[in-house]
């Protein structure tokens, strides 16, 4: 007889529960308890982040391709998060990086965390609506039930369309499908595979290196793919390491068989690094690095992903994206690895395929609702895409872009009371608005201003303040679309009349030409600190204004967000916005501001 029933079970009720706690997950769960839905976020294991916590080290990929399109970086949530990192973990320590995302949901109003916590089990309230989930949490031994009004699926494998039968695919599409030209003739169940990082630290002096009795044996240059490259693009940096072409799995079953692909990735990375230590010509620039930390949680790159009520395409990718209802947008090659892994012939002539892909391209709402369920939704790398368009939307900037759409939509289907599928044109419009009020930049999308800004009279100390009401947030076609100050410097806004203000928002200079990414491969190098953008406003000052008086109403000396929310509820005939300090630099920009 079974003793499950021995351990409690809670309930809880809320209005949008979150599978997975991915950079995809975290963002959609942020993004909906901001919104005012009561939010649950269920995780498996004990840190948030995903492949970009501290178990797995991999850097945030997106549109601006790792910096050659810096005005393509991706904002919203995701720079909030980047930016607090540089804060506060000024040395790009993962442990700190964990903090930073652990602190920014267990803190937010409206949201339950449940780490550790693996969803088991859907409860269906109909054949196409999902009743609730029940999960395991490891650490209490309490199994926790989540009744919810809409669920996302952020866990990158799909986990609820097993558990509700919910339209899913696995592997490559057959090139007729949805005609895409690079897509394989005839349908596969491949994919791209796993990967398990390891990071190396200098210690200043001649260090052996025996290899473990299960490591594999690469004694040659043949032996490993792109070994001119260990250098290099593709490998070994001097001071920290990340070499993303140890990888498996691919032909295989990447959900069944991950235990058995760790193991085995394992043995490759205890292999590669004997082959860098006592095996490669240049083997003598590592003669004082040691190991000092191997990915046991392998990084998947592909497994299931859902059927949407749009399935985006490789031509959809080609074409720019030009959707009405576009929530997100991407950017990445289409970076098509190749499915046989390390030990293939074909894999170590060439592991991947970057195809061209235009940045920035548009990403559908459509393709984030399930085409068969009503209330589930999702996000990240197994939201509705063919594995062509998968190869570039994958990566963890996009992911998390589509995360805070997908949240945003569900907090305001909830204030609907419909289904996200269901949501109208007035909806759709309401939600790009609300994202891009909430920072999120969408491609041939402007922000509507509020009557009051609209109306405001504006009167800036140098230069012209009108660019503060574009409706634009970043450069764009060599266009900066910033007002350009300096410490001292203040703008100010008249109002017609006395009039109630219920807030202003100010998006910022955060510099996208400064580096904010945390990477495995350059973390420490040299003893470099990161810093906060020297041209970040730091402090400022809100006034209540009339003419050459004023009214204190807001003094902020430690800000280091790029989008900044100020709740005002004051009456007024207008505000004076005074630049007091940056991170270091005597020139910055504000690109908005915002009264309503």
């Amino acid at each position: 007889m079974s003793r499950l029933g021995k351990l409690e079970t809670l309930v809880h009720e809320v209005d949008v529960a979150v599978i997975g706690g991915g950079m995809a997950g975290l963002c959609a769960a942020l993004a909906a308890a901001r919104h005012g839905a009561r939010t649950a976020l269920i995780h498996d294991r004990p840190v948030l982040g995903g492949a970009a916590s501290s178990e797995s080290r991999v850097h945030i990929c997106g549109a601006d391709r790792c910096g050659e399109f810096p005005e393509l970086r991706e904002t919203g949530l995701l720079e909030e998060l980047r930016l607090e990192n540089l804060r506060r973990n000024p040395f790009d320590n993962y442990s700190l990086w964990d903090s930073v995302l652990y602190e920014k949901a267990r803190f937010q109003d409206n949201l339950s965390l449940f780490l550790n916590t693996t969803c088991l089990d859907a409860e269906m309230a109909a054949p196409n609506r999902i009743a609730s989930v029940t999960a395991w949490q490891l650490t209490t031994q309490t199994f926790h039930r989540i009744r919810a009004r809409i669920f996302i699926d952020c866990s990158g494998d799909a986990i609820l369309a097993p558990l509700t039968g919910a339209g899913s695919r696995v592997g490559r599409e057959a090139r007729s499908e949805f005609s895409e030209s690079l897509a394989p003739e005839h349908a596969n169940s491949n994919t791209m595979g796993m990967t398990c990082l390891f990071g190396v630290t200098d210690t200043g002096q001649p260090q052996a290196f025996e290899p473990p009795p299960c490591a594999y044996d690469f004694p040659n240059e043949e032996d490993i793919p792109y070994p001119p490259g260990l250098n290099g693009g593709h490998g070994l940096r001097l001071h920290r390491v990340g070499i993303w072409w140890i990888e498996l799995g691919g032909d295989g079953d990447c959900i069944r068989d991950a235990e058995a692909v760790r193991d085995e990735l394992y043995r490759v990375v205890w292999g590669v690094w004997d082959h860098i230590k006592n095996h490669c010509a240049n083997r003598e620039a590592y003669r004082n690095h040691v190991l000092d930390w191997i990915q046991f949680l392998p990084t998947k790159r592909e497994s299931r992903r859902y059927e949407a009520l749009h399935m985006l395409t490789q031509n959809d990718i080609e074409a720019g994206g030009p959707f009405e209802d576009v929530v997100a947008y991407g950017g990445w090659t289409m970076d098509d690895h190749h499915s046989g892994g390390f030990h293939c012939p074909a894999f170590k002539r060439q592991a991947t395929v970057f195809h061209p892909a235009p940045t920035p391209y548009g990403i559908p709402f459509r393709s984030l609702c399930a085409r068969d369920l009503r209330n589930l939704m999702f996000a990240g790398r197994c939201a509705g895409y063919t594995h062509m368009a998968l190869s570039s939307a994958r990566v963890m900037g996009t992911c998390a872009l589509t995360g805070q759409a997908a949240g945003t939509a569900a907090a305001l289907s909830v204030q609907a009371d419909m289904d996200p599928a269901r949501l109208g044109v007035e909806h759709i419009e309401r939600l790009q608005q609300a994202l891009i009020a909430d920072d999120v930049w969408l491609p041939e999308r402007r922000q509507q201003l509020s009557p009051l800004m609209t109306t405001a009279r504006l009167f800036a100390s140098q230069g012209d303040p009108e660019v503060l009401r574009s409706g634009l947030t970043r450069p764009l076609d060599g266009v900066s679309n910033r007002w350009e100050c300096e410490i001292g410097d203040t703008v100010e806004l008249h109002f017609a009349a006395e009039t109630e203000v219920a807030g202003l928002d100010i998006v910022v200079d955060s510099d996208f030409s400064h580096s904010n990414a945390l990477s495995h491969h350059q973390s420490g190098a040299d003893g470099a600190s990161s810093i906060p953008p020297p041209r970040l406003v730091r402090a400022f000052h809100v006034d209540a204004c009339d003419g050459v008086q004023g009214t204190r109403l807001v003094t902020e000396t430690e800000n280091c967000r790029r989008l900044v929310r100020l709740p005002l509820h004051a009456r007024v005939s207008g505000l004076r916005l005074g630049i007091d300090a940056t991170w270091g630099s005597t020139a910055t920009g504000l690109y908005s501001v915002h009264v309503y």
